[in-house]
């Protein structure tokens, strides 16, 4: 156990006690958020995507209880105070606030045949911001499955606990994400990011050694919330154009199209927008290939070189940036030891990602930090990240 882990485990036993009266029987856990460097929005359209689990993520402190009770506490909305519901109560409700996440893997846990007998105590803190686009909610779902599995010795895999984090999210949360987020928080390997093929979750690791650079991602403030958002809408823009080719052309996926059937199918999709949505999927998925074998050969220019890519088809083909995040990518390409930038998640706010020199780091900040300043007004926030492990206790 880390200092890090150490120190916060004790915390949240101190914070337990207060709330709930006292720790007896508690454990801790932790699942990590994630941050994806290629492949974005092709999850859900059957394509790769290179996402690594990052050392910030979502503590929980629990314990069984002896009724069917449930009690939530977060140090991160502490206003709200302790959140009540109950193992007979698991339906979505806006005034279960955040709890929404965990009463849904609870749910989709029962709809799999695994009841939980009894119910928890749970209290939450979170180091990933809200709504910054590093997967908090996927975090909490791959906890509380993990916690669930701990407790009530229910026979899921870490992929299964993915599923289920995803499944309730669409169908509980009403979110329609892809896989990557969920994946990404389970199956987190140190040192190492994930190059997954969604279409059948075949993956491997892949060494996230950067010598001389440094992952750095950029908070632009904006928060954004997915499900109010048009990241549905864009999904069922890419459905629509899917059924179109599939009259031309036999795939199962969008993630199946090389660039070049593409661009001799693409007359099929009649919305122009649609068409550019596809476009991006298309290509973005081949990007993530291609990046997968730069890093390979230890070609950290090219790496760079289609992130950059990746963010202008993002802001312009598939229309999920924003202005903020953008004067961020605009003022990171601008600095010569920054290998790429683009923005990062689902998009409509969150941060940014770049791959920076060490001996640039500083001076990408305090560039970064005066565009902002000037354009936006705002402060933005940075973190230099490592590539960390999926779940676990924290003995």
């Amino acid at each position: 156990m880390g200092d890090t882990d150490s120190k916060i485990k004790n915390e949240l036993l101190e914070d337990f006690s207060k709330v709930f009266g006292d720790n007896d029987g508690v454990r801790v856990f932790f699942a990590p958020g994630r941050v994806n460097l290629i492949g974005e929005h092709t999850d859900y359209n059957g394509g790769h995507v290179f996402p690594c689990a990052l050392t910030l993520g979502c503590y929980g402190a629990a314990r069984k209880r002896s009724d069917r009770k449930l009690r939530f506490y977060s140090k991160n909305f502490e206003e709200l105070g302790i959140i009540e519901s109950s193992l007979d109560e698991l339906t979505p409700d806006e005034r279960a606030h955040w709890t929404n996440y965990p009463k849904g893997v609870m749910w989709a846990f029962e709809g799999r045949g695994m009841k939980a007998d009894t119910g928890l105590d749970l209290l939450l803190y979170g180091t990933i911001p809200g709504g910054s686009g590093l997967s908090s909610s996927a975090a909490l779902e791959v906890l509380t499955g993990y916690i669930l599995r701990d407790f009530y010795g229910f026979d899921v895999t870490n992929t299964d606990l993915a599923l289920i984090g995803q499944y309730s999210e669409n169908n509980f949360n009403g979110m329609n994400c892809g896989i990557m987020d969920q994946f990404a928080s389970a199956m987190g390997k140190k040192d190492n990011a994930i190059f997954l093929n969604t279409a059948d979750l075949s993956f491997e690791y892949a060494p996230l050694v950067l010598k001389g650079e440094k992952i750095v991602v950029t908070n632009s403030k904006v928060k954004h919330s997915l499900v109010d958002s048009a990241y549905n809408e864009r999904r069922s823009q890419c459905e629509q154009a899917l059924k179109e080719l599939q009259s031309v052309v036999d795939i199962k996926t969008l993630g199946d199209l090389s660039e070049e059937e593409f661009e001799k199918n693409k007359g099929a999709v009649k919305d122009e927008i649609c068409r550019r949505r596809t476009k991006h999927a298309v290509y973005e998925n081949r990007r993530t290939i291609k990046a997968i074998e730069a890093l390979k050969k230890n070609d950290i220019a090219e790496f760079g070189r289609l992130i950059n890519l990746s963010h202008v088809s993002l802001r312009d083909d598939f229309e999920v940036s924003c202005p903020e995040v953008d004067v961020l990518v605009d003022a990171a390409w601008k600095v010569t030891g920054c290998i790429g930038s683009r923005i990062t998640g689902g998009g409509f706010g969150g941060c940014s990602v770049s791959i920076v020199k060490n001996e640039a780091v500083d001076e990408f900040k305090e560039k970064l930090t005066a565009a902002y300043r000037e354009k936006v007004g705002k402060e933005p926030e940075f973190y230099v990240v490592e590539a960390g492990d999926g779940p676990r206790e924290i003995i």
